[in-house]
């Protein structure tokens, strides 16, 4: 393997020759490959991450390239997936590196195999739910992995360490309901706040790989691009997690998610939430506002979204996506504007 090329990271004292031939023996897998997963590819390529897998279930959309920094127009004509996509490109960055596309929905079924073989995990996903399921893989198998997420002009990151330190649910014992948090979809994303997250994320992975942590590892790191502010916020492992202490893993054995079903003759898809909640509709139908037209009653909110898809939500955070009968579609938009 030609060195030559990484000499400015080898020079860096915590790599060198050493921990560069570290990194061309090790696999990082990127989960969802969006603002922050195309930001880590890119950063783990060129630093010379021997085998790096990626993982999306998406296809390239316009409203991708404004900071999905992998992508161009011609991969949107196409309609290519984001694996092959960013495969493909990150071939011309680095043709040393081991590029694994994986178009596929991560879920209860193959989640362990996503991870398999892995040296660290980085999260690009968009929902609490595969984080969930990611979290109780990566602890059953002993893997780290770096939590990142980013909405608006803030963002978050930390790196769970199975055995040391919080696990995702220490952090975020249970998820909220859908429609809670705010997401890129109702309240937008800023492509600086993405790509500083994304570096904070890749640099994670690589201390990970070269074996370099410490405690500032297992800290939250806060970061809101309009205003400047950074913070580090330290996490305390809950002594009865139901995660990393007991280990229960409901996601990961398939007894907690959400389901989708085709309703029949209708051009639509049934998706029901992982766990039995209770949705304040005036609050959906507030944050779906900000995504398209909506309406409302004591039943219900429908918002009628780009691409002729409407959204009709009810109560038990039951949603009916009308405008698809793919239900791995229809769960990516549940959790695109629902946030779960």
């Amino acid at each position: 393997m030609p060195y030559s090329r990484y000499l400015r990271q080898m020079l860096f004292p915590e790599v060198g020759r050493a921990g560069q031939e570290r990194l061309a023996r090790s696999t990082a897998v990127v989960v969802g490959l969006g603002a922050l997963g195309t930001g880590v590819a890119d950063l783990l390529a060129r630093a010379g991450v021997g085998r790096v897998r990626l993982v999306d279930r998406d296809y390239v959309d316009e409203t991708n390239l404004a900071r999905q920094t992998l992508y161009d127009e011609d991969d949107c004509r196409q309609s290519l997936p984001k694996a092959i996509a960013a495969a493909e490109q990150l071939r011309q960055v680095n043709s040393g590196v081991q590029y694994e596309p994986w178009v596929v929905d991560v879920n209860a079924r193959n989640a362990e195999q996503v991870i398999r073989e892995a040296g660290v995990v980085v999260d690009g996903t968009d929902n609490l739910e595969t984080r969930y399921l990611l979290n109780e893989a990566c602890v059953g198998r002993g893997i780290p992995w770096v939590y990142g997420a980013c909405v608006g002009s803030v963002g978050m990151t930390f790196t769970v360490l199975p055995g040391d330190g919080p696990c995702f649910r220490c952090y975020l014992p249970q998820a909220p309901a859908p429609g809670e948090l705010p997401t890129c979809d109702t309240a937008g994303i800023l492509g600086p706040a993405a790509a500083l997250v994304a570096a904070l994320e890749a640099a994670q992975a690589l201390r990970v790989l070269l074996g370099k942590g410490d405690d500032s590892y297992t800290a939250l790191k806060y970061i809101d691009v309009w205003t400047g502010e950074l913070l580090s916020l330290p996490l305390a492992r809950d002594p009865d997690c139901a995660c990393c202490v007991r280990r229960q893993f409901p996601y990961l054995e398939g007894r907690v998610g959400s389901s989708a079903t085709v309703m029949c003759g209708r051009d639509m898809v049934q998706v029901m939430p992982a766990e039995p909640v209770s949705l304040r509709l005036e609050e959906v139908a507030r944050r779906l506002s900000l995504a398209g037209e909506v309406t409302a009653n004591q039943f219900l909110v429908r918002a009628k979204l780009a691409g002729e898809v409407e959204l009709i939500v009810f109560p038990d955070g039951r949603a009916l996506v009308k405008g698809t009968t793919q239900p791995e579609v229809a769960r990516s938009l549940y959790s695109r504007y629902l946030g779960t």
